[in-house]
This record gives C-alpha cells, structure tokens and sequence, in this order.
C-alpha cells in the first residue's frame, strides 16, 4: 500500500441526480478546487467526461448510484493514489487497482453510510465523513472495528469488471482515451469465481417470513400513523415481487395509486416501470387487494383507487409527494427486520433470528417469487415478476436440490461388516 493512499483524504466527486443535473446546466463545478489542488493536472477533462458519462444514466436512481459508486472510486485511486489520469492508464494498472479495492487503506473505509455532500449555509459542500468503501456490518455488530477486516467479494468485483468496461468504452467513443484497459485483462477468473452450480436465492424461511410479517402487522395496530405504511410496504415488495426502486419515485416513473387498475373481468393489476426502464402488468391478488383498502383507509381514501389517480402510491412522513429514495425504503423494511429479530430472540428462536440478520429488502421479492413459484405456473410467476426469461425464474425452484439432499441424507460413511 503506497504511503499517498494512507495519508489522502478521499472526498465526493458527484452529488445527488438532482444536483447533478443543476451542475450540467451550469458552470459551477463544486469539486474544482479539490481537483486544482490535490489532483493530477490532467483530472479536470477526467472529472468533466466522467460527469457526462454519469448523467447519461440519471433515468434510474439504482443504476446511477452503481455507476457513480465505481467511477468515483477508479478517480480517486487514479488521481490521488496511482499519480496519473484515464488517459494513462493500461491493464497493469486496473489490475493494480482491482488489487487495491480488495484491500483499501483504513481511512478510505466508512463504517455507515452518509451523504456525500450536506448543505452549509445554502451551499452544497463535500461531506468529510464520506468514504469511497463502507464496510458491511451486521445488526449484531455496531463496533467500528470491522474495517480493519474489510475485505470486497468477488460479487462486488463483477460490477468493477462490467461498470468500468463501459466506462471506458464511452471514452472510446468521445475520443478521450484510445483503448479499453478493463476489457485488455484477459484472465479475468483470477479475480471472478465460478460456480459450478447455480446461485443460491437468498430468500426467507417460512418461519421467518411468518414473524416479519405479524410483526409488520403488531407495529401498524400499535402505531398506525408510522407503520400502516411499513406494513404496505412489507407486503407489496413480497405479494407484487417488487424491487425497492419500483416503489419509489424516479425521473422516468412516478408511483401512484391509480398504477392498480382493474380489467373489464372484474381482476386488479398493478403497472409499474422496472429494470431497463421496462413497463408490465402485475396481477394482485385478494390479499395484496385487502392490503390496499386497508392502507388507503388509513389515509382517508376510497376502498379502491380510481382511474387515473394521482396520490403518491407511498407517502412521505414530511413533506408532500412520495418517497423517492431507495434508502428511506430500505429504513423502513430495516426496522420491521430488527423488530422481528427482536420477538424471535425473546421467543427462542436464536438461530433463526441470526439468519435474519443477513436478510435485505431485495429477500422479501425473492420471498415472494420462491413462494409462488410452487403452485403457480412459473410462466405466471416470470412475466409478474418482470424476469426476461423462465430460465431465471427457474433459480427459483428448488425442489431438486430438496431430492439431493434427501437422497444423501441417509447415506452410509462407515462400512456395517455384520
């Protein structure tokens, strides 16, 4: 590790798509005197066309913030620790700096994560308690201690390969840079495992699915006007499949009540916009329909929306308009998690509740989807879903790996000489 990489302090690059967009229209470059300062001579054109390249993708908030996450890291470590800019660099240095995120110094390691820049007397400024990496704690553990064990897995790796990649082929393409240094390593697996076997669904039990959801249903009786919205929350992201940005409001889509809509048969579907900026219909099934009178109940609504509605489909505690950030989502799920880890653990029910604390808001979709895909025609389960083949829906099936288990359970390791 180079002393530069231990002795710098990293800070923002890129705020917000709100901000960043108002950056695009003007001439004010927040970071300018950072990068005058600090950075290599050329990290000006660097910044300019790695801004450019970032609000290309301003269309979806998730995608946006797996873009800005890699780029900001790369033009950190090319600026400040590797002395050079995009221009310069060759495989020998991505491969140095894919050696580099694995194991990055202490104080480019947060243990939480903050904004990247706050407001200061009405102007945005970078936030000193911003890091490029955060280490991943569990709900057990709130010691800072875990960044000294830091380490990124090769699932994070993937998206340095395939994000990078583009980056530079858009360089390409403006007549930045004249190659590709991501695409010139050719032994990529030395970085990337492979498994032989398909990937394992995270998903929860039945046992744990069971208290998540009583205790979502415990905390919007015992305080309704906090938590009707988590229990909606809760149930749409398993009932309906959901992913987290589909619940929250984008530049492209807006979350409404009048998004559930009912056919000429009498049936309710909720439409929604996904990955790829991809629009399909969700069918909505008695339950998630009991869910939804009940939560607009709550808000003072009719029973059932209305053609064309506009009320925000999850509201805001503060303020008007519904929620349009994914870590408010991922707030709420979090507290109806630890709550359930809590009953659990007062119940006896230790290892479960260990396992859950692994669990994310992305679980309770796939939840959903394994539940389903048991007594409904994956077909069915595939287009709700929003999956672009059955192939991936069939991840979801496990019954074969149900019968090998079964088939082994009972198998002999000592020989029976009788």
């Amino acid at each position: 590790m180079t002393s530069k990489a231990r002795t710098h302090q990293p800070l923002p690059l890129f705020d917000t798509i709100e901000n960043l967009m108002d950056i695009m229209r003007s001439n004010d470059r927040p970071v300018a005197g950072y990068l005058t300062t600090s950075a290599n001579a050329g990290a000006a054109q660097d910044y300019e066309h790695a801004l450019t390249f970032l609000y290309s993708y301003r269309g979806s908030r998730d995608t946006f913030a797996s873009y800005r996450r890699e780029v900001e890291r790369l033009l950190q470590w090319c600026w400040f620790v590797n002395d050079s800019t995009l221009v310069q660099l060759k495989r020998t240095d991505i491969e140095a700096y894919i050696d580099f995120c694995q194991q990055p110094p202490i104080n480019w390691i947060g243990t939480k994560t903050v904004p990247r820049f706050i407001d200061h007397n009405g102007i945005r400024i970078a936030n000193t308690a911003w890091r490029p990496f955060v280490v991943k704690r569990s709900r057990s553990n709130n010691s800072e201690d875990g960044a000294q064990s830091f380490s990124l897995s090769a699932n994070a790796l993937q998206p340095i390969f395939a994000i990078l990649g583009s980056f530079f082929t858009y360089l390409i393409q403006e007549e930045y840079t004249e190659a590709n240094p991501v695409s010139l390593i050719r032994q990529k697996s030395k970085y990337l495992r492979k498994r032989q076997q398909k990937d394992k669904i995270r998903r929860l039990t039945v046992l744990q699915w069971s208290y998540v959801v009583e205790t979502a249903e415990m905390m919007a009786s015992n305080d309704p006007e906090q938590h009707e919205r988590t229990l909606f929350v809760v149930l749409a992201l398993y009932a309906m499949y959901l992913r987290i940005s589909e619940l929250t409001v984008t530049e492209r889509w807006t979350p409404q009540m009048g998004d559930f809509s009912m056919d000429m048969d009498g049936h309710w579907w909720f439409t929604t916009v996904g990955k790829g900026n991809k629009e399909r219909d969700i069918t909505v099934s008695d339950g998630m329909l009991k869910a939804l009178k009940r939560y607009r109940a709550f808000l003072g609504l009719s029973a059932l929306p209305s053609p064309g509605e506009t009320t925000p489909l999850i509201h805001k505690t503060r303020g008007k308009g519904g929620i349009n950030s994914t870590r408010q989502i991922r707030n709420i799920v979090k507290n109806c998690f630890d709550t359930s880890i809590m009953r659990m653990q007062q119940h006896g029910l230790e290892q479960d509740s260990e396992l859950l604390k692994a669990a994310t808001v992305h679980w309770l979709r796939h939840t959903g989807i394994s539940d389903d895909v048991k007594h409904r025609p994956r077909e069915h389960v595939r287009d709700d879903a929003g999956h672009g083949s059955s192939a991936i829906t069939d991840k979801y099936i496990d019954v074969e790996m149900r019968e090998r288990h079964r088939s082994a359970k009972h198998k002999t390791i000592k020989p029976d000489l009788d």
